[in-house]
C-alpha cells in the first residue's frame, strides 16, 4: 500500500521535491562549468577533461543498480530509504569542494579528475537514488505521480540556477568571467552547503510518513541474488522501450549542457550582462513547464507528452543557429541577438523538460507492471536503472561534446574575436546534427511506452483485488 492514498498533502509536495535540490547543484556544476573551468580555467586538454567524466559517469552508472537493490533491500525502523539519506550527505558534501579546488589547488592529473568525479558521482547517488525510489512508494495514482515529480524537477532545476546566477553574478563576475579559476573554490563550497541542508532537510521532513519497518523483510544480500534481481527488474518490457528513448535524450542533454557555455560565448559572443539572463530564461522555462506538463498528461498521456517535448525541444533550438548559418540571424553580440536567442531557448527548454519529467514519470507505472509479473516491488532498482541509462547517456554526450570542441579546433584560452568563422561552423554543423538524430530516436521510442492511464488503473485494480484475497484467505479458517 502506498504512504498516501488520499490527496497529497500541499507540505509533502514541497518537501519531497526539496531533496532534489542536491542533484540540481550537481547538475548544473557537471554541465555547465566544469568542461570549461578545467579545459580552459586550469588548462587541461578538453578531450581529456570529457573523457575523465565520461568514464566516472560510466563507472558510476555500474554502481547504481546495486546502489538501487541494496536500497529495496535496507530493513531498519527508519525504512528502506532513510538510512541512505541521512548517511551519504556529508561525504558528499566534502567531495564535492574537491572538485572544485583539487588538492594541491593547481591543475591535476587525469587520473586525480577521474578519482573526485567518480566519489561525487557515487556518493550523489547514495542521496539521489533512495530519494526519489520513495516516490511510487507515496502514491500509486498516475497524475499524482507526475506532481510529485514537477515539483523534484522544479526545486532541481532551482538549486542549479542558484548556483549558475551565483556562479555569474557573485563567485566569477568581470569581463573574462568563467575563464578565471578563483571563484569557482566558493561555488564549490556554496553548492556544498546546499546539498547538504536539502538532502537532510527533505529526509527529516519525510521521516514521520516513510519511517518504520517494510511490510516484507527481504532475502539476505547476495551477489548473485542482487544482480539476478538486477537483470530480472532491467529485463522488463516496458523499461527496455523506456531505456531506449531515454538513452537518445539524455545524450542530447549531455551534449546540451556542456556545449552551453562555448555556444554562449563563442557562437553569440554575450558579454558578462547577457550570460547573466541565460540562467534567468533557464528558471522562467521551468516555471512554464511546471504549469503545462500536468494538462499536457492529462490530455494525451505521458508517451505522447514526451513526443511533442523531444521533436519541439530539438526543432526550436536548432532555428537559431540554422537562421545564423543561413545569414538572417541579427548580428551576434546585438541586443537583438540575445532577445531572439533567449526566445528560442525559453520554447526549446520548456519542452526538453517536459520530455524529461515525462520520461521519469513512467518509471513509476513500470514498478507495478514488474510487481504484477513477479510479485516484487523494485523501486530502487528502476531508479537506479533510469540513473544507469541517464550517465551512461550523459557521459556519452559529455564525450561527444568534448570530441566537438576538439573537432573543431577551438583553442584553449581564446577569445570570442580572435575565433575563426570556420570553427564556429563547425562546433554548430556537429551540434545540431547530433541532436536532430538524437532526439527523433528518442521521440520513436518513447511514443511506445506500452503501459498508459487505463492499463495502469486497471493493474493497480487487479493487484489490490488480489491483495484483499490473500488478506481474506488468511483470516478465514480452514
Amino acid at each position: 500500500m502506498p504512504f498516501v492514498t488520499g490527496p497529497l498533502p500541499q507540505r509533502l509536495k514541497i518537501i519531497h521535491g526539496f531533496g532534489a535540490v542536491a542533484f540540481g547543484v550537481k547538475d548544473s556544476g557537471f554541465s555547465f562549468f566544469l568542461l570549461i573551468f578545467y579545459n580552459q580555467a586550469l588548462g587541461m586538454d578538453a578531450g581529456a577533461v570529457s573523457l575523465a567524466l565520461a568514464l566516472a559517469l560510466l563507472i558510476d552508472a555500474f554502481v547504481d543498480p546495486l546502489l538501487g537493490n541494496l536500497s529495496d533491500r535496507t530493513w531498519s525502523r527508519w525504512g528502506r530509504r532513510l538510512p541512505w539519506l541521512y548517511a551519504a550527505p556529508i561525504p558528499l558534501a566534502f567531495a564535492w569542494v574537491l572538485m572544485w579546488h583539487p588538492p594541491g589547488g593547481g591543475t591535476p592529473s587525469f587520473w586525480e579528475l577521474l578519482a573526485i568525479a567518480v566519489s561525487v558521482r557515487v556518493l550523489l547517488s547514495a542521496c539521489e537514488v533512495p530519494s526519489v525510489s520513495l516516490l511510487p512508494e507515496i502514491t500509486a495514482d498516475y497524475d499524482d505521480r507526475t506532481t510529485l515529480f514537477r515539483y523534484r524537477y522544479l526545486f532541481g532545476w532551482c538549486g542549479g540556477l542558484v548556483m549558475m546566477v551565483l556562479a555569474y553574478f557573485v563567485f566569477m563576475p568581470g569581463a573574462e568571467g568563467l575563464l578565471q579559476p578563483d571563484g569557482y573554490f566558493w561555488f564549490g563550497l556554496v553548492g556544498a552547503i546546499l546539498m547538504v541542508i536539502s538532502v537532510l532537510g527533505s529526509a527529516l521532513g519525510q521521516h514521520s510518513l516513510v519511517a518504520g519497518y517494510p511490510e516484507t523483510r527481504p532475502p539476505p544480500f547476495s551477489w548473485r541474488g542482487a544482480f539476478g534481481e538486477i537483470f530480472d527488474a532491467f529485463s522488463e518490457r516496458a523499461f527496455l522501450i523506456f531505456a531506449a528513448g531515454a538513452l537518445a535524450a539524455y545524450i542530447s542533454q549531455g551534449l546540451t549542457f556542456s556545449l552551453t557555455n562555448y555556444v554562449n560565448i563563442f557562437v553569440w559572443q554575450f558579454d558578462t550582462t547577457e550570460l547573466r539572463i541565460f540562467p534567468v530564461i533557464l528558471f522562467l522555462s521551468v516555471i512554464a513547464m511546471f504549469f503545462i506538463v500536468g494538462p499536457m498528461h492529462r490530455r494525451w498521456g505521458k508517451p505522447k507528452s514526451a513526443v511533442i517535448g523531444a521533436i519541439g525541444s530539438f526543432a526550436v533550438v536548432g532555428t537559431p543557429f540554422m537562421l545564423f548559418l543561413a545569414g538572417f540571424w541579427p548580428e551576434v553580440g546585438s541586443p537583438a541577438s540575445a532577445a531572439a536567442f533567449y526566445s528560442f531557448l525559453f520554447v526549446s527548454n520548456t519542452l526538453g523538460v517536459v520530455v524529461m519529467i515525462s520520461a521519469s514519470s513512467m518509471i513509476a507505472e513500470i514498478v507495478e507492471a514488474y510487481q504484477e509479473r513477479t510479485g516484487r516491488r523494485a523501486e530502487g532498482s528502476f531508479y537506479s536503472g533510469n540513473w544507469f541509462v541517464q550517465k551512461c547517456a550523459t557521459g556519452g554526450g559529455i564525450l561527444l561534446g568534448g570530441q566537438v570542441i576538439a573537432l573543431s579546433n577551438l583553442p584553449a584560452g581564446a577569445s570570442p574575436e580572435t575565433v575563426s568563422p570556420d570553427v564556429v561552423s563547425t562546433i554548430i554543423w556537429l551540434y545540431c546534427g547530433s541532436i536532430s538524430v538524437l532526439g527523433c530516436i528518442a521521440a520513436f521510442w518513447l511514443g511506445r511506452f506500452p503501459i498508459d492511464r487505463a492499463q495502469h488503473e486497471a493493474r493497480l485494480a487487479a493487484l489490490d483485488a488480489a491483495a484483499r484475497a490473500d488478506v481474506d484467505a488468511a483470516v478465514t479458517p480452514p
